[in-house]
């Protein structure tokens, strides 16, 4: 006898169930829509910022070594003229007055040489790079000088360590320690497109270091930084008035001991500064890179 297959089960109409979902392969075949105008300004920044954060993770000599220098006015100078009271400060030991001048010329110092690595990253074609690129000319100057602001208030709390250790009187007040960031980030970002601008005219890490070193010793001695500015001659007061690093100095005083001080006017203009800072630098980085 033939063996007859047995009948298959007529196969159902209705679906037995809701189709399992599949993954939603869409935003693996679509890229994400990039950042345009100025979205690409704080993702520059924050990225700026992080890299120099990386660096500093892996190599904290330099903070180390910069904080010899401040250490250094402050227990040599400082203590000395504390003892002399040669300088009339309105009252307060000259220790305390010098504290926000020296924290102001530390950060100073690291910002007015940040153009040589703009050099540095020309020389190693990563400059090139970056202007490539579709981030906007401002943005790559912004996060850099902001960069350069953080390694400045890294320096800075190291500073106001050392002058707590000596006694210095200070706020430890929430809100005046926030100002006092807001001021070094301002005044840092400020020298560093300084010095940028200055990479941009002078073009050679040479030429830049010499500039750099004839110019930070007269903004420093032509500011309030060490003395108060009635002291000074009349054209020195002139130079004071006109040298951003005087109002940074006047707005750490008065927020970090309290003195008078005119924090509108010394926030306001360090923030024009700064902008001006960022054009100046931003219009001078195409010819760095030619």
């Amino acid at each position: 006898m033939s063996a007859v297959p047995a009948a298959q089960p007529a196969a159902s109409a209705e679906p037995v169930g809701p189709a399992p979902a599949g993954p939603d392969l869409g935003l693996l075949l679509v890229p994400p829509r990039a950042r345009t105008g100025w979205r690409v300004v704080p993702a520059r920044v924050v990225a700026m910022c992080a890299v120099e954060l990386q660096k500093l993770r892996h190599d904290r000599t330099e903070l180390y070594t910069r904080a010899i220098q401040p250490a250094l006015w402050l227990l040599i100078f400082g203590e000395t003229f504390t003892r002399l009271k040669a300088i009339p400060t309105g009252g307060i030991p000259y220790l305390d007055y010098l504290a926000p001048g020296i924290i102001a010329q530390s950060a100073m110092f690291i910002a007015i040489f940040y153009g040589i690595m703009i050099i540095w990253e020309r020389d190693s074609g990563v400059l090139t790079k970056l202007l490539v690129t579709p981030t906007p000319r401002a943005a790559l100057v912004t996060g850099k000088a902001f960069a350069a602001g953080v390694k400045a208030v890294l320096q800075a709390a190291v500073v106001v360590l050392i002058a707590a250790a000596l006694g210095v009187a200070m706020t430890w007040n929430p809100l005046r320690l926030l100002g006092v960031v807001v001021a070094v980030l301002l005044g840092s970002a400020f020298f560093s497109c300084l010095s940028m601008a200055i990479a941009g005219i002078v073009l050679t890490r040479d030429r830049l270091m010499g500039i750099g070193q004839a110019i930070t010793m007269p903004l420093f001695f032509g500011s309030n930084a060490l003395y108060p500015v009635d002291l000074m001659p009349g054209w020195l007061q002139a130079v004071s008035k006109a040298n951003p690093l005087s109002y940074q100095v006047d707005a750490l005083r008065g927020l970090l001991i309290g003195t008078p001080s005119h924090l509108p006017l010394d926030f306001a203009v360090l923030t024009l500064a700064t902008l001006l800072g960022i054009a100046a630098a931003s219009s001078l980085l195409g010819r760095l890179a030619r």
